[in-house]
């Protein structure tokens, strides 16, 4: 197997060894302000209202510069934005680099990104609360919803948001990988990525470890479908979205992209050239990995996803239905958990995602109240280590010493 399948495969998943979460970016005009070397854009992303607005020291704010500006030039980072809210040492938001290595347009904060398998939070966040509504059961079998799953009987809507299902992962099938690369434009249905899936064995029985995989996601996404009495998209739309003040996330029906948005840049292709993405269509993720945001939405999200709730007090999620979410079970990556649709790393709550030509970490520490959001427009793996792990390690290394998302970095693929 090259180590290009092997990513791609792994694709919208979020690399097994990475932990994000998905927080919202919104938009507003940035000023583009020239950094030495890097071309960066410096534009204060608007804070809650009421509240006063505070950078972090000047110091310290030094030391995230360097930090982001190595890991740049270490893996060829094309542009990011970074951004981090702390409640008691202020905020720091900043773009590095370039949107368009063509135009050479400079990074911003309020640029529209894919977010990839940052999606999963609000599939798995769409499961919960219509099991808060008791539509629907985490200890359901998937048998009642969707027909044709193996081991469907025994397969839990709990262990397929856990990553314990035993399923295969569609994406790592030969036959998906030669569709999308050869035609990286064209739309999939979900049960068509459901057929890549069911032609391959079971993996283990239900329960027995985690696995990371995609296809778990598609099939929570049917069950959002048939229990929630909308399309998926319509749905989140309306309860999650809606709810939570997220007017710059959407989950696009096909390869539609707001402008304004970033450039992505990918070697996932069938010649292995980098190539860029803003164009491809991302229904190959579908509830797995799909959805676009924005650094100030998922800046939002961040708190809901880890917390349960919303910006204004209300509650998205149920405190003891939050509470099941937050279990994490321990997996075979050192110092992470995974529970329902999110990980934790280090005490970090959140998602990352990982889709051809674009990356991201949203990640909110609960001890601290600190959020950390990374949206890049590149998915190309440095010495196999994801580029949003990376900038996650940099810069919690200097905010939270004693939680650093430190993901070790995979072993080449076979």
């Amino acid at each position: 197997m090259t180590r290009r399948y092997a990513r791609l495969r792994r694709q919208v998943v979020v690399a097994t060894a990475v932990g994000a979460l998905v927080v919202p970016g919104a938009g507003g005009a940035a000023t583009a302000l020239p950094y030495p070397a890097t071309a960066a854009a410096q534009t204060p992303s608007p804070s809650p209202a009421g509240d006063e607005v505070r950078e972090l020291t000047p110091a310290v704010q030094r030391q995230l510069d360097q930090a982001v500006r190595r890991v740049m030039r270490q893996a060829n980072v094309p542009g990011l934005t970074v951004g981090v809210w702390t409640p008691d040492k202020g905020r720091y938001v900043k773009s590095f680099g370039v949107a368009d290595r063509a135009t050479g347009e400079p990074m911003r904060p309020d640029l529209y990104m894919r977010i990839g398998s940052e999606t999963k939070t609000f599939t798995v966040t769409a499961v919960l609360e219509l099991v808060d509504e008791g539509r629907i059961g985490l200890d359901d079998t998937i048998d009642k919803y969707v027909d044709g799953v193996p081991n469907g009987n025994r397969i839990t809507l709990r262990q397929l948001a856990g990553m314990r299902s035993g399923l295969f992962n569609y994406s790592a099938d030969d036959d998906f990988y030669k569709a999308l690369t050869s035609d990286p434009r064209r739309p999939f249905t979900p049960r068509q990525l459901l057929d890549y899936a069911f032609r391959h064995p079971v993996l283990f029985q239900p329960g027995e470890k985690f696995f990371y995989c995609n296809t778990n996601l598609i099939l929570l996404g049917l069950v959002v479908e048939k229990a929630g009495g909308q399309p998926l998209r319509d749905y989140i739309q309306e309860h999650v979205l809606d709810p939570a003040g997220l007017k710059d996330t959407l989950f696009p029906a096909g390869n539609e992209f707001p402008e304004p948005h970033a450039q992505g840049y990918t070697d996932q292709t069938a010649s292995g050239r980098v190539e860029d993405t803003a164009e491809w269509n991302p229904s190959w993720a579908w509830a797995a990995g799909a959805m676009i945001s924005t650094l100030e939405d998922l800046r939002v999200w961040a708190r809901t996803v880890a917390t349960g709730e919303l910006p204004d007090g209300r509650r998205l999620i149920s405190p003891a239905t939050q509470k099941q979410r937050l279990t994490t079970p321990p997996t075979p990556i050192p110092g992470t958990g995974y529970g329902l649709g999110i990980f934790n790393v280090q005490g970090w709550i959140g998602h990352n995602g990982s889709l051809p030509g674009y990356e991201s970490l949203t990640i909110h520490l609960p001890s601290a109240q600190t959020t950390v959001v990374v949206v890049l427009n590149t998915d190309i793996n440095h010495q196999n280590q994801e580029p949003s792990t990376l900038f996650g390690d940099a810069i919690t290394t200097i905010i939270s010493p004693d939680h650093v998302f430190d993901l070790p970095a995979e072993p080449a693929a076979r």
